[in-house]
């Protein structure tokens, strides 16, 4: 998003820190060591160290009662904060220039690219308007000239890095909650959409459908043909399931071993009409030495057979083992709950 805030958390912090870090400095610089100041400026001053300190603690401990687009705009108004007091301390010393860096890397740190550029460019102003009027012509265009280019440079190093550990980010990400082997969705990628999906359910009154898949006699085919034709089986059998999903929120999981689980946002026609193409798919691999498995399916539907995601996942189980009970190779579902008598 061109005008999304990447870590609130951090930006409040980075925010807090820096306000809390500037008041005293700026109360220093601006009147202890400079007391012969006009009366005005130093009230002005003072005001400002006040008022910097007093949002920094804000920021620092109830960043909630701040409005999100302030930390969208904070690098802005920091800039004009500095140049503000840089022009009332007469102050163009690459000490107070460097103060720039800060809406700088902050910026890079946690806005779009699109933010990034505007921040830069009113920084650039800025600065400008600091050095040209306290500073002579030459003395202020070699300085201006080092800082911008300086503060561009840094605020493409950092973003190169962000978007470095944005992609390890992902890829770890990728690893934690895909199975290696086949590429489905993993156990714990399963747990947390559940929840989600129970929560879709009973906001909406949709019908939510769970299909528990076993390959029968896993450990057979492990035994006669080797682990390595098991593993190509299991990758078979995840293809199949992934050709039978449509809807762009149904998740397909390995749970382990041979057990896999469809989750569809569906109802129970539907739900076993999927178990019926699963079974069919299935039985259509040809790329197995011993011919395609067979599989079972346990089917449990939301709220049907369970009120909750957990007595859902109950069901679906108790229905996969109905189906192995009944000889495997087949799709079962339990009882669905009757209505309580009035």
């Amino acid at each position: 998003m061109a005008y999304q805030l990447r870590d609130q958390h951090g930006a409040a912090r980075a925010v807090a820190y820096l306000m809390l870090a500037a008041a005293p400095f700026v109360f220093v610089t601006g009147v202890v060591l400079t007391p012969h100041r006009p009366f005005a400026q130093i009230v002005a001053i003072v005001a400002t160290c006040v008022a910097v300190a007093t949002g920094g603690a804000v920021c620092r401990f109830r960043p909630d009662v701040m409005p999100p687009l302030f930390w969208l705009v904070a690098p802005f108004l920091c800039t004009v904060l500095i140049s503000g007091m840089n022009l009332v301390t007469l102050d163009a010393s690459t000490g107070a220039q460097l103060f720039y860096l800060w809406p700088a890397l902050y910026a890079a740190s946690f806005l779009s690219r699109r933010m990034i550029v505007a921040n830069l460019a009113v920084l650039f102003v800025g600065e400008a308007a600091v050095v040209f009027p306290l500073l002579d012509r030459a003395t202020a265009i070699g300085d201006w000239g080092a800082m911008a280019l300086g503060m561009a440079m840094t605020v493409v190093v950092v973003v190169a890095l962000r978007d470095r550990g944005d992609r390890l980010r992902r890829v770890l990400e990728m690893q934690a909650l895909a199975d290696p082997l086949t590429g489905l969705a993993n156990r714990r990628s399963f747990e947390g959409a559940l929840p989600r999906a129970g929560a879709w359910a009973r906001d909406t009154g949709g019908r939510l459908a769970l299909l528990t898949v076993d390959v029968d006699h896993f450990k057979k085919i492990n035994d006669t043909w080797g682990h390595a034709t098991g593993d190509r089986a299991l990758q078979a059998v995840a293809a199949a399931m992934l050709s039978v999903v449509r809807g762009p929120d149904d998740v397909v999981a390995r749970m382990g071993g041979d057990e896999f689980v469809l989750l569809l946002r569906c109802d129970r026609p539907a739900a076993m009409r999927a178990a019926d193409a699963v079974r069919a798919a299935v039985a259509a691999i040809d790329v197995l030495p011993g011919g395609p498995p067979g599989v079972s399916v346990g089917v449990a539907v939301l709220p049907d057979d369970g009120t909750t995601v957990e007595a859902l996942l109950a069901a679906s189980d108790a229905a996969l083992y109905v189906a192995k009970t009944q000889g495997r190779g087949r799709v079962a579902q339990v009882a669905p709950l009757q209505p309580a008598s009035p």
